[in-house]
């Protein structure tokens, strides 16, 4: 090893200790001790730890059996007032025993101080009796709380409507709901110094690969970051290719197909205040199907992913493809084909990829802005601002007429792609890839489509293959690619996420 590798080295490991101490200092500010028995000293403590905030709440108490002083604790807006005076302080100052617990529904114990400071944090009251070393915790949230409602982004024309929501107890009813397994088990994680948030990881156990559920479970908790707002912040932190432009994660914010995946062996990460829920291993493929190609028929969820699977290539290829054949390749097309596009660009005064990359960012940039825009009038912003700039541009010289259509079916074919996480990475390659067709013609284009699958060939995601199964080569696997056979056909579960039990239905017996 060389001299500036060694010193490389260590400046990397003091930079990860000075960035582990700084985490670890957080929670030190808390105090790792227990409560004591004088009920004044426990409210001082807390008090002083959350820096005496004004929407701490702090409610004296007698109870009426013992004669104990007694408080109770919680921060305003965060735990439900109600709920407290109705099932913890009217109860206790009535007819409570000292050996009995408030009435509530979940309850639990809890006599160290870190304990105690994140249930307040999380909306939890806090009961303190005079003489006793525990604090009874009770779970009492109080913030609005989003309904369930039909997902935005991933539409169907058939199938379940209802999406997850930003409360981590509703998202994982959700899933049991479909899938009543007693082998499906809950992890729970706290991630972020800061913001402590919750993370549930789920997994069918006797279905799901073992070393695939330790492995993102240990991805989880090497997370050093002060704070976790979105699964987002997850999936960047645990996925295997982080410069990649493809998703090694798969997200979603439907029920449905978080079981789908469970029954598949994979594993579903949740995360408190997020409705994506996070999905893995990953492959390819997955990014193109959606839940509705197993609804309908076998034979309409071929002609489906078909249509997919050209607006992907189109999306990609069509503009490029312009661009070669009109710089490099004119003899490649049709002479009639060739005389009204250069009737077309006859006024036009920029070269070919030029002329597309305008146009491309134009769209782009209205897409963006469409997306941005509040209610209905995003949508209609983005299609009337897309034909006004299309026919001004037409009108004014700068682009000619194949290059709006070209532009146009580029744009649908890219909504056409189920995921956004992969509509956006086509549409990201899009761009070099139509640098190298103005460069080299299709040579380029062929150049840097090798690039992308040899790319593709080395990511896994978490030990599996991004291509499987067509790299490595897995034949029965290929039976829900782009060809999906009858459900009846499909008695084995996809061999390549390695799961225990690879039979899914028993062969039957007749017609």
């Amino acid at each position: 090893m060389s001299i500036r590798e060694q010193w490389r080295q260590m400046k990397n490991k003091k930079r990860q200790k000075v960035h582990e101490d700084h985490f670890h200092q957080t929670m030190q500010s808390v105090p790792a001790r227990p409560l004591t028995t004088d009920l004044k000293e426990n409210i001082q403590m807390i008090s002083q730890i959350l820096g005496s905030t004004d929407d701490l709440a702090i409610r004296l108490i007698r109870l009426k059996e013992s004669g104990k002083s007694a408080a109770v604790l919680h921060l305003s807006g965060m735990a439900k007032k109600e709920d407290i005076s109705e099932f913890i302080v009217k109860y206790l100052t009535t007819s409570i025993h000292e050996s009995e617990e408030p009435a509530i529904h979940e309850i639990e114990r809890g006599a160290d101080l870190r304990h105690v400071i994140r249930s307040i944090l999380s909306g939890n009251a806090i009961l303190l009796i005079e003489g006793k070393r525990e604090a009874y915790i009770a779970s009492t949230p109080g913030w609005d709380r989003r309904g369930v409602e039909e997902p935005r982004v991933e539409a169907v024309v058939r199938g379940p409507r209802d999406g997850f929501t930003e409360t981590l107890t509703v998202n994982a009813a959700l899933i049991r709901f479909r899938l009543r397994d007693p082998n499906l088990r809950l992890r729970r994680l706290v991630v972020g110094e800061r913001t402590q948030t919750a993370v549930n990881v789920m997994y069918l156990d006797g279905l799901a690969d073992p070393g695939i559920v330790d492995e993102v479970i240990q991805r989880i908790q090497k997370i050093r970051v002060d704070g976790v707002l979105e699964s987002g912040y997850i999936e960047q932190f645990i996925e295997d290719r982080t410069w990649s432009p493809f998703p090694q994660i798969q997200n979603t914010e439907r029920p449905d197909k978080v079981v789908a995946n469970l029954l598949e062996g994979k594993v579903a990460i949740l995360v408190e205040g997020t409705p994506f829920v996070l999905v893995a291993p990953a492959v390819f493929s997955q990014f193109y199907q959606s839940p509705e190609d197993y609804y309908e028929r076998f034979y309409i969820s071929i002609f489906i992913r078909v249509i997919r699977f050209t607006s992907m290539m189109i999306a990609l290829f069509l503009p490029s493809l312009y661009i070669a054949f009109s710089s490099f390749h004119p003899e490649m097309i049709p002479s009639k084909l060739v005389i009204a596009m250069a009737a077309g660009r006859s006024t036009v005064p920029f070269p070919s990829i030029v002329e597309a990359f305008i146009m491309e960012i134009t769209i782009e940039i209205l897409r963006e802005a469409s997306v941005r825009l509040p209610g209905p009038i995003g949508p209609t912003i983005g299609i009337v601002g897309a034909l006004v700039v299309g026919e001004a541009a037409v009108t004014a010289g700068l682009a000619s007429p194949i290059m709006v259509i070209i532009v146009a079916l580029t744009t649908i074919g890219s909504f056409a792609t189920p995921s956004y996480s992969a509509a956006i990475s086509i549409r990201m390659l899009r761009f070099p890839m139509m640098i190298m067709a103005g460069i080299f013609g299709l040579y380029g284009i062929m150049l840097f489509l090798i690039l992308i699958v040899i790319h593709l060939s080395s990511i896994k995601s978490f030990g599996v293959p991004y291509m499987s199964p067509l790299s490595p080569i897995k034949i029965r696997d290929m039976r829900d690619l782009l060809v999906r056979l009858p459900l009846s056909r499909m008695r084995r579960r996809p061999s390549l996420f390695n799961p225990l039990d690879e039979v899914r239905m028993e062969r039957r017996e007749g017609p």
